[in-house]
């Protein structure tokens, strides 16, 4: 099976890897889109979750190193600490706290162009050997 790089998901959300020059480290950038807007106006939380996934999981895999693994995500936790408003570019850092040979702690966090916090995530991923 041939994946789609950068995925669907990815592409459908609008991220940009801006970064990714550090192993264990990714940043990466969306425009916080009407589209993602809840009824109050302000960028639904899944989209901005969505966001983290993405960054943590990119960061995960370049923590590898070469070793031929995947990971998968066990899972995540998101604190929303301010409202992401519409036409605001956002920005996720995510870094790799310990990498194990099973598994790996990322932490990252979604700031905005006023560098002001909007969200913190970690996430916990389990890596898995390829035979490919």
């Amino acid at each position: 099976m041939r994946l789609q790089v950068p995925p669907n998901c990815d592409l459908t959300l609008g991220l940009r890897c801006v970064d990714k020059s550090q192993p264990g480290c990714t940043i990466w950038e969306m425009w916080a889109d009407e589209r993602f807007a809840n009824p109050g106006g302000v960028i639904q939380g899944g989209f901005l979750s969505a966001m983290m996934d993405s960054a943590m999981g990119a960061s995960a895999v370049t923590s590898l190193e070469g070793r031929k693994a995947r990971v998968a995500n066990a899972e995540m936790k998101v604190s929303f600490i301010k409202s992401a408003v519409v036409g605001s570019l956002l920005t996720c850092t995510a870094k790799v706290v310990e990498s194990g040979r099973t598994v790996i702690f990322v932490m990252g966090e979604i700031r905005d162009e006023r560098d002001r916090l909007i969200a913190t995530g970690s996430s916990t991923y389990i890596v898995s050997e390829r035979s490919d």
